[in-house]
Parts: C-alpha cells; structure tokens; sequence
C-alpha cells in the first residue's frame, strides 16, 4: 500500500488564511456569510493542530474575532447616529481584509521585479565627458545672463553713503580698457573679472563696449569646457589693432585740445581788441 503525503499551504498569518478560505469558497468579500467563514477557519485550525503545525496567537485571537462577530449578527444590529443605518459588525473585519489584500499583491509585485531584476548586472555610471574644444561663439542668451549675474552681485558700502555728482563713462575708454587688460593678462581673462563691482552704469558701458569689440572682431566670449565660468580672449592680431586704437584716440585728444586752446587764444584776442 503507498503512503500518500498531504501537503498543506502555510499560512504567514489568520488574513492570508481568511483570503484563502473566501478564495476557496468563492464568497464575495463585500457580504461576508460569517457562519460560513467561522466554520471554514475553525475546521482549518483544527487540522492545522493535527498535522503538528505551529498555531500562533494571532489565529486565536482572529478566531474568537470571527465568533464574536457571529454572535453580534445573531442580536439586534445597533444604529448609526449620523446616517442612521444600521452597523454592519462584519465591516471591520473587511477593511482589513481589503487592506492586507493590497499589501499582498504590492510585494507579489516587488517579488516578481526582484526575480526579473536578478537576470541583470548592473554597471557603474560613466563619467561626464569633457569637452576640450568648446564651441567659438557663445549664444547671446548665455552672454546676457552671464552679464546679469554680474549685475546681480550687491557689494555692501563700508563707509556712511554721501551724495556725489553723477559720473559719465566713454564707451571708447572703456573699450581701450578692455583691450589693456586683456593685453596685461597674455590674453585672456575670466568675464567676471572684466566687471570690477561699481556703478550700475559703468557695469552698463563696460558690457557695451564687449559688444562693440565682439561686433569689430577684436575680442571672443569662449567657454574652455564645460560648465566652466566664460572667457574674454583677444582674437589674433587684436593687439596691434588695440594699438592703432590708442594712437587714433590720442590723435584726436591732441586735435581736439589743440582746438580748445586755439579757440581760448582767439576769445582772448577779440576781448583786448574790444577793449
């Protein structure tokens, strides 16, 4: 005669085992027959002692739950007070259900992706290229906002704030000045230190006069690789264009004081033929 061996399913607590027997009996979870289920739990306890399984206390205490529940079906079911319905003692029982159901099928989910998960090896991050060779031209939208930041930078005053004329700034010196300090610093230099922190409006002129050295190409706005502050470099063959820049402005500053003193001299001489 052959030995049967009856394998039964282990149980992780007294819902999974409810689910099972409501799975098993096909009964709908919203309209719970609670004799039924009492029975049904009972009976599997009881071959569950039989068969030398461990019966933890939180299936004592869901069997004495399922009891009394029969029993407060069996007497007079109490009223709401704001509804006005009468109490359902079934409905505790499930809200756990529905909750623990849930629960279930979220780590059945996390299971099945941790077997899938397990069929891949995973690779370390590649490293963030770096570009050596940065485009030449900048787009203007950087330019104006790399300028903004500039304007942005506050610079706390140290002595008490008194009322002084308004000074007016030469887009011309402020062009030569560029060219001279790109001239003492081999060439090149950070955009923010082309902005030394002052008046709003001579941070105004100094970005004009980049535009205007950009626009006659004696000057570029490049970006040595990535994420990296922006640069001002004089093209090849600005310095001796810088040069021809300060000769001409020294030029008309002559001319132009040469003028001034020539017309002092005539106000002078027509004064003492008047006289």
């Amino acid at each position: 005669m052959k030995d049967y061996t009856i394998h039964l399913p282990v149980f992780d607590g007294p819902l999974e085992l409810l689910l099972h027997l409501i799975e098993k009996n096909k009964i709908d979870i919203y309209d719970i027959p609670i004799a039924l289920l009492t029975r049904e739990y009972l009976d599997s306890l009881e071959t569950m002692k039989r068969m030398d399984m461990e019966v933890t206390s939180a299936f004592l205490v869901m069997a004495a739950t399922l009891l009394q529940i029969k029993s407060r079906m069996m007497l007079p079911k109490p009223v709401h007070e704001e509804t006005g319905e009468e109490e359902d003692p079934r409905l505790e029982l499930v809200e756990r259900l529905l909750e623990y159901k849930k629960f279930k099928r979220v780590s059945e989910v996390l299971g099945d992706m941790a077997v899938v998960q397990e069929r891949f090896v995973g690779r370390a991050p590649l490293p963030l290229p770096v570009h050596r060779l940065p485009p030449e031209h900048l787009p203007l939208e950087e330019l104006v906002a790399a300028f903004q930041s500039v304007l942005a930078v506050k610079v706390e005053p140290t002595i008490p704030a008194v009322l002084v004329a308004p000074e007016t700034y030469s887009l011309e010196e402020k062009m030569g000045t560029l060219l001279t300090l790109l001239a003492k610093r081999h060439g090149a230099v950070r955009f923010t230190e082309a902005f030394r922190p002052g008046a709003r409006g001579e941070l105004i002129v100094t970005f004009l006069a980049l535009l205007e050295l950009m626009k006659k190409g004696l000057v570029t706005v490049r970006q040595p690789h990535l994420f990296a502050d922006m640069e001002i470099a004089l093209r090849q063959g600005a310095e001796q264009a810088d040069g021809r820049s300060d000769r001409h402005r020294r030029d008309g500053q002559a001319g132009r004081d040469g003028q001034a003193g020539q017309d002092a001299q005539n106000r002078e001489e027509f004064l003492h033929g008047t006289t």
